[in-house]
């Protein structure tokens, strides 16, 4: 009898935790994370933010982490055929069938209305209404857009620029030209982000009936030079927050060298046409974001 009720606790437990490996897979959390980061330090740069104060920080983080998740969630509702197809989506838990449609989402409504009401109700109503556009351009325009034509990457890049602009209404109550300066940056960055990984994940893609490269089939050199066309306009964007008296000299070396770092990275694409030479640019693009942002921010601290 004991050994029953120890085998059904351990059950129990592997179910719990299964459950919650789900959920965080439904999320993205890695990738939630990154979004929400520059979420909090567009918060932490806007102008009227004059100490820190850690729990509107971690408030902030918390909803971002809602309609994050929310949006991503649905993502994986609308994709979960597509999902299955592809080997590095195909264990997500809506495509591989351990969550139903319905839970995924009863809980995409549940926190997404919970992250922007704590926007509202701790920040002011215009960051949850910027939160609330991104989650529907990015959920219902940007997804099924995906397979329609390959400008579904620019109008993607746009909720996932909107962070930054999210974060500086919540800290300055305003879309001042500080927050704009901060979307332009991501805006730009992510596309030799994105154009990285489509191309080592092409054929999965492709598999799925996505077009996300800017070319028609293959990751061709005009994939290599819209990398470089847009690591190129990231150079004179990030001399503006300097300009705008948003950050300081050392800031601005620091940006300006992140910048040229990643441009070089983006030629060495074109040049060797290679899954290894896209990996380098995937990885510069997750250390570049990090380090830009933390530079601009600084000069305030």
């Amino acid at each position: 009898m004991s050994k029953e009720k120890t085998t059904g606790k351990k059950n129990s437990s592997f179910t719990l935790s299964g459950k919650l490996k789900d959920y965080l897979k439904l999320i993205k959390v890695s990738l939630s994370i990154m979004v929400v980061f520059s979420a909090v330090i567009s918060y932490l740069l806007a102008p009227r933010v004059v100490e820190y104060d850690w729990w509107m920080i971690t408030v902030l983080f918390v909803a971002g982490m809602l309609v994050t998740g929310s949006a991503n969630a649905i993502n994986q509702i609308v994709e979960k055929d597509t999902d299955a197809k592809m080997k590095r989506t195909s264990s997500r838990p809506v495509a591989a069938g351990r969550m139903s449609e319905k839970e995924a989402w009863v809980f995409s409504i549940v926190t997404g209305a919970a992250g922007i009401f704590m926007l509202i109700f701790f920040f002011n109503l215009l960051s949850a209404a910027v939160a609330a556009f991104s989650l529907f351009l990015y959920a219902f325009i940007y997804t099924p857009l995906k397979k329609v034509n390959a400008v579904s990457v620019i109008v993607g890049a746009v909720p996932g620029a909107l962070p930054c602009l999210i974060g500086w209404a919540a800290g300055d109550d305003s879309l001042a030209v500080g927050g704009w300066v901060l979307f332009a940056i991501q805006f730009l960055w992510q596309f030799p982000h994105f154009w990285a990984i489509a191309w080592m994940a092409h054929k999965d893609y492709a598999l799925a009936g996505f077009r996300l490269l800017p070319g028609e089939k293959d990751p061709t050199r005009y994939t290599a030079l819209q990398s470089i066309l847009y690591s190129l306009l990231l150079i004179p964007v990030g001399i503006i927050p300097y300009l705008v008296h948003m950050s300081g000299w050392v800031s601005l070396i620091i940006v300006t060298i992140a910048n040229i770092f990643m441009l070089l990275q983006s030629v060495r694409l074109y040049r060797e046409m290679q899954v290894k030479a896209a990996r380098r640019v995937m990885f510069s693009s997750y250390i570049y974001l990090p380090v830009v942002l933390l530079a601009l921010l600084m000069d305030k601290i």
